[in-house]
């Protein structure tokens, strides 16, 4: 599939308003980034494209990459240290398998706004976000 195809299925503010609610209780952060190359190795790409955009640099370790290749009809869910030292690999692997479903099916919305809900509870669970005054109305 021609990314800019995936790309046009896909509702971006639905996608926009999904990292936006599931970052509002966390301190980590979540990207979504759909590629135009093809690649070979969708993890690997991933992995790159992590540390390229900064979310390994978190104090706390805990970024999430939802990396997509339309090219090749691939993708990858990495995270980093911190986080994945709480949840380990089954995690991972269950959340592509949710994802895959709904690629499978053609509804790439659906997969990517799962991926990152079930991504953002997981950083609200072990990250939650520090709380500051100004999060309590009657301060």
């Amino acid at each position: 599939m021609h990314p800019n195809d995936f790309i046009q299925k896909l509702p971006y503010d639905m996608l926009v308003a999904a990292i936006r609610t599931a970052e509002q209780t966390t301190s980590g952060r979540i990207h979504v980034l759909i590629s135009h190359r093809a690649v070979a190795d969708p993890v690997v790409a991933a992995r790159t494209e992590f540390v390229r955009r900064g979310l390994a640099r978190s104090p706390e370790r805990n970024g999430v990459l939802i990396f997509v290749t339309p090219r090749t009809r691939k993708f990858a869910v990495i995270g980093d240290t911190g986080i994945h030292a709480k949840c380990g690999g089954t995690f991972w692997d269950e959340l592509a398998q949710a994802m895959t479903g709904h690629f499978r099916q053609g509804d790439f919305s659906a997969g990517l706004t799962h991926g990152v809900g079930k991504a953002g509870e997981l950083l609200a669970e072990h990250f939650p976000r520090p709380c500051t005054g100004l999060d309590d109305p009657k301060t």
